[in-house]
């Protein structure tokens, strides 16, 4: 038999409300992150097809 602690009830319901809270704002950052990165994606997409049609002229650049 193990002894655990446990807080009471009011606490409880506290750690809860901040738990939900944290998570809904861990939620809408990773829908904006998600949001970015398909965006990026699509910007992407675009200059590969730019350079390959030869709408801009990528010959002279440097890689870093």
């Amino acid at each position: 038999q193990v002894k655990l602690p446990l807080p009471p009830i009011s606490e409880q319901l506290q750690i809860l409300s901040l738990v939900n809270e944290q998570t809904t704002k861990i939620d809408a950052m990773i829908t904006k992150v998600s949001a970015a990165i398909d965006k990026l994606i699509e910007y992407r997409t675009a200059l590969i097809s730019a350079a390959v049609t030869g709408k801009i002229d990528v010959r002279n650049e440097v890689r870093a």
